[in-house]
């Protein structure tokens, strides 16, 4: 296996760990609490990286028998470098501003159940699977995928791996903020 394929694999359990011990002990009030109307809560934090990164399944997929065959504008966009930097630097938690997603990326729900954090740590071991079993023989610097949020923005593979943690540690210090709120729910 890539040595790069199992250490973010590592690093997504890590933060499924990360997310029981700091999160896990707060009630259902505690996790669906906003700071503001327009906010989100610590549970939706966590039900977005579910349902963003479920997107990113079928491309985890596809990788698995290592035949994979880039589509003409995967082959030929001269933006994919570019894309990947960008959606790094945006997505990371030192990026000062608001990031809007897409509306398939989305939360779920306003109100969560308190049986969130845990359907984290089963989505981080579902996906960390998923990336182990991405074959050796893919070129992760080489193979370029298409965003599954909008069909024009390419990136490579090596890119995708970095964007999936980066976004995690996001929303993870965006739910610590919620948390650390003076007027956080006790």
């Amino acid at each position: 296996m890539d040595d790069r394929l199992d250490k973010t694999a590592a690093e997504l359990q890590a933060i499924a760990e990360e997310a029981a011990a700091t999160f896990g002990g707060l009630s259902r009030d505690q996790l669906n609490w906003k700071p503001a109307t327009h906010s989100w809560s610590i549970a939706q934090c966590f039900d977005h990286l579910i349902t963003m990164n479920k997107l990113y399944f079928p491309v985890f997929e596809r990788m698995r028998s290592g035949q994979v065959t880039n589509t003409f504008w995967e082959k030929h966009s001269p933006l994919s470098g570019f894309f990947g930097r960008y959606l790094i630097k945006v997505t990371s938690p030192d990026h000062p501003k608001k990031v809007k997603t897409s509306k398939k990326a989305y939360p779920s729900a306003s109100d969560l159940g308190s049986d969130v954090i845990g359907r984290f740590g089963e989505h981080q071991h579902e996906l960390a699977e998923r990336i182990r079993q991405v074959s050796p023989k893919i070129d992760l610097k080489k193979t370029i995928i298409t965003s599954p949020l909008l069909g024009f923005v390419t990136y490579s593979l090596s890119d995708t791996l970095t964007l999936l943690t980066v976004h995690e540690r996001r929303h993870f210090e965006q739910a610590r903020r919620v948390m650390n709120s003076e007027a956080f729910a006790d």
